[in-house]
């Protein structure tokens, strides 16, 4: 900023600075499609430099291209490493730090490729059958490979190659299945499993560390659920018992030999663990776990394992906060962790022989991908907020000197003048203080009336944050003119598991009262008007749309996406088995009160406002008829309703250009009804 704008009077700035934000172009889904997508920084052995994934979209030519960068710890211009259309991602350093193997489709199927930093063309390192899902080093000379495989193939990739081929080969496109997981978000069974591979580079025989009918590591939407020691000799990896896999959520750790051999479990926890770093003198094991049997949504506690004496020690029983990811300082006796704390996600340190989580960043809104330099004075994370998406950060572990590393989006989003999302707090059911967050349009005057949307979050045990999101971009919504406000109502994470519990089946009361009195006190605030009011939701939040569609017509126009509309059908389609036991009670033959109390069908004679409905048609999560009834009730009842349906998208719209097409189906919906 030039010097002599601060000595202007603060009134004339106040001037300036609304001028500015009234010119600021329209932030609209397609603008937003234009921003480089950063991910999964890497931190350079000996820690001067971050490989990490940069993703452009091309709307015009549908595609979505990844390539690899490179760029100092201190910062400055960034080095672009790989150009291919193919895409290349996951980035992983050479344990000597000379090269760089990554994943790539650059060959036709996702393999492991190698490049030289200092030069050259990368050169595939693998030509699995199965693809490439996932790998890391086994020290220098051995490879650890995810891969969906053939139980009675293993690691023999002719005879998966094989099996593959006979496939194609058949006759007839019959799917015929004896036992359930038969299908898995948005995938059909096909008869393989995810294992863990262990593969010499310069050649040689692969060896399945994890044989057998289960996936091991198990399907995650989110991190992963295996590793490797620093010394190459010993993998780790949760792993699911599929005779149950539907119903339980219990997964179990095992160590397991880079040579294989029988792996030695070492968790007991009733729940899931997951999540397993070793330490960097290679004695300790950290993992996450979670107590209650059947609930996904548990507490996740942070645990350290001896690989000597065998003993456990719980190192976060006492912290109220579900632990996300987290890192081993270099010395092996701290560990860095981030949590999601009042829609925040900030930065905790806890020594690892026991003690107080303490603060190390808090106020940097959601954090994440940790890890440290060799020199353990500096963190490096990805930082993201509601108007900015991911960029990498660096800031001492005594949670002083913030900086950014990169600014990859800098440039594209100063135009658009996004205003920050301002937390505010009412009184919810029980008169229980209940977060919202508030964004505004750039040219927002108080002295003018726009109309109110509320947004509810998916899970239930989910929350709005400070924080990045392509999928419901709150900035997009306040462009087009809203005032959007994000309640965090009963169920949210990131004030206490009994906050968090307060949803267990209860989903149509106290949540939907937080809801109700969020609104009411959105109503309120300045610039809105009290007579346009519209909201929205996805998944629980399209279950949420569903249910107050039967319970009150104050909003001009509702959004369901996703949304479960008749819990007991739901149930018999769905695939993960354990959350609606959890939520309603246990099976709907058994526990048919769970189901009936708060079941959306049973109030669809109440429907009387303008609703879009939105489902994937991919979606085993929440399957495509809870959409379509959801449609049937409203336009047999002759509601105004409009059904979008996306072919090849699942429970997330993720293909860029049908992303636009759904932000401008919503907008249109919107404003049809709260515009006129």
């Amino acid at each position: 900023m030039p010097r002599h704008v601060s000595r202007i009077a603060p009134a004339c700035l106040a001037c300036l600075l609304a001028a500015a934000a009234s010119a600021a172009p329209p932030f609209t889904a397609t603008e937003m499609m234009k921003l480089e997508r950063l991910a999964d920084p890497q931190l350079s052995p000996d820690g001067s430099q971050i490989a990490y994934v940069l993703t452009h979209v091309d709307l015009e030519a549908r595609t979505r291209n990844s390539d690899l960068w490179l760029v100092p710890l201190a910062g400055g211009e960034p080095r672009r490493l790989t150009s291919n259309p193919a895409s290349d991602t996951r980035p992983r350093f050479s344990p000597d730090g000379r090269s760089l193997a990554f994943l790539s489709t650059r060959g036709g199927s996702s393999q492991v490729w190698l490049l030289d930093l200092a030069g050259g063309e990368p050169r595939p390192l693998t030509t699995l059958a199965t693809d490439v899902d996932a790998f890391e080093w086994l020290g220098a000379s051995r490879l650890a490979l995810v891969s969906a495989v053939f139980p009675d193939c293993g690691a023999d990739d002719a005879c998966n190659a094989r099996k593959l081929a006979e496939a194609g080969k058949a006759t007839s496109s019959a799917r015929a299945y004896d036992e359930l997981l038969y299908r898995h978000w948005d995938t059909w069974g096909d008869g393989r499993r995810s294992h863990v591979l262990s593969l010499p580079i310069g050649g040689g025989t692969a060896v399945d560390l994890t044989p057998g009918g289960d996936d091991a590591p198990p399907f995650s939407l989110g991190g992963e659920d295996w590793g490797v020691s620093p010394d190459g000799s010993e993998v780790c990896v949760s792993r699911k018992d599929a005779k149950g896999e539907a119903w339980s959520t219990n997964a179990e750790l095992y160590l397991v030999a880079a040579t294989g051999g029988a792996p030695k479990r070492v968790s007991d926890s009733p729940g899931y663990d997951s999540g397993c770093r070793y330490s960097p003198d290679g004695k300790l094991l950290a993992y996450r776990t979670q107590a209650r049997a059947g609930y996904e949504s548990d507490r996740w506690r942070l645990v350290v394992y001896d690989r000597a004496s065998g003993a456990r020690r719980t190192l976060t029983e006492a912290f109220d906060r579900q632990v996300e990811g987290f890192v081993f300082s270099p010395d092996s006796k701290t560990l860095y962790l981030t949590a999601e704390e009042g829609g925040l996600t900030p930065a905790f340190s806890v020594p690892v022989a026991g003690g107080a989580v303490t603060p190390v960043l808090g106020g940097a809104g959601t954090l994440g991908d940790l890890s440290v330099t060799r020199d353990g004075r500096t963190l490096l994370a990805t930082q993201t907020t509601l108007t900015h998406p991911a960029e990498i950060v660096r800031f001492g572990t005594d949670g002083k000197g913030l900086a950014r590393v990169t600014k990859v989006d800098d440039g594209r989003l100063e135009p658009f003048a996004l205003r920050p999302g301002e937390s505010v707090s009412y009184a919810g059911a029980a008169g229980k203080s209940v977060q919202a967050w508030v964004v505004r349009p750039a040219d927002f005057d108080p002295a003018k009336k726009y109309p109110l949307l509320v947004l509810v979050h998916g899970g239930p045990q989910g929350a709005w944050s400070d924080g990045w999101t392509y999928r419901w971009n709150a900035e997009v919504f306040a462009s087009a003119g809203y005032v959007v406000f994000m309640p965090n109502p009963r169920g949210s994470t990131g004030w206490g598991q009994a906050f968090t519990d307060d949803i267990n089946r209860d989903w149509g009361g106290k949540a939907f009262e937080d809801v109700m009195k969020g609104t009411d006190f959105a109503l309120t605030l300045p610039g809105v008007d009290k007579t346009r009011a519209a909201a929205a939701g996805a998944s629980f939040g399209g279950y949420m749309i569903d249910w107050i569609a039967g319970h009150t017509d104050r909003y001009k126009a509702l959004v369901t996406h996703d949304g479960v509309f008749d819990l007991v059908s739901e149930y018999g389609s769905t695939e993960e088995l354990w959350f609606p036991e959890w939520e309603y009670g246990g099976p709907y033959w058994s526990h048919p009160e769970g189901y009936a109390r708060y079941n959306p069908r049973d109030f669809a004679k109440n429907f009387k406002t303008p609703t879009l409905v939105v489902h994937g048609e991919k979606d085993y999560r929440v399957p495509l008829e809870q959409g379509l009834a959801m449609f049937t009730a409203l336009r047999r009842q002759g509601v105004p309703a409009r059904l979008l349906t996306f072919p090849d998208e699942n429970h997330w719209v993720l293909k860029p250009w049908n992303s636009v097409r759904w932000y401008a189906e919503v907008v249109s919906w919107l404003d049809r009804w709260t515009k006129p």
